[in-house]
């Protein structure tokens, strides 16, 4: 099995635990976990959220969109069409369940398939990849057509690299997917040589938190 396959199928086995991470009936220990080990999470949630803006009516991509909570939340606050994608199709699945539950099915779109081959047709004013770097393995290319598909900006996370903790969770992973870490430098180099765009790399706990602006 391919790295890549590996990686979709553990998502796709767990991603009833991942969307739990979300759910709002946490326990003292969850929210313990959540505190000490999360913060990057929440930081790149609010943040996203924030830079989608203004959102009434526009469009929104969600690269690597999980159980949706990204998306459904956009569109609850308005956005005019939103669209997520995902390789792990429990994923698809759930996320689904969740916008129907929030009354948001008639604007969120969830596919199951690859960023890289998926033609979705059309551009967004908004393109974000967050909690996804960390599994591809040809960043370069996911971040060049992220950018290309939106109109307004593009938005990504990347995991940092050093630290006990980036130690600590490459171990943890040895055995279940693919994992990426990156160096400031590295993040840098993947938007080094793009025109036309503003860029701004910010550290948010353990991530980089880029925002391309297009002029």
């Amino acid at each position: 099995m391919t790295d890549h396959k590996r990686t979709a199928s553990y998502f796709d086995t767990h991603a009833a635990e991942f969307s739990a991470i979300y759910g709002s009936q946490r326990s003292w220990c969850d929210r313990l976990i959540d505190r000490l080990f999360r913060t990057s999470m929440r930081l790149r949630f609010e943040r996203t959220i924030a830079e989608c803006s203004p959102l009434d009516g526009r469009s929104v991509l969600d690269v690597g969109c999980g159980p949706g909570q990204y998306a459904i939340t956009l569109a609850r606050r308005g956005a005019g069409q939103v669209v997520g994608i995902d390789f792990a199709p429990a994923m698809i699945q759930l996320a689904k369940k969740h916008a129907a539950e929030s009354g948001v099915g008639n604007r969120v779109e969830f596919i199951a398939g690859e960023f890289s081959d998926f033609d979705l047709g059309r551009k967004f004013d908004y393109v974000f990849v967050m909690g996804f770097m960390d599994y591809v393995e040809d960043p370069a290319a996911v971040v060049g057509r992220a950018v290309s598909l939106a109109t307004s900006k593009a938005l990504f996370s990347f995991p940092a690299a050093g630290g006990i903790l980036a130690w600590q969770r490459r171990l943890r992973y040895r055995k279940r997917c693919y994992l990426r870490l990156y160096t400031h430098s590295e993040v840098e180099q993947l938007f080094s040589e793009m025109t036309n765009c503003e860029i701004t790399i910010d550290k948010l706990s353990r991530d980089y938190y880029v925002t391309v602006r297009k002029i």
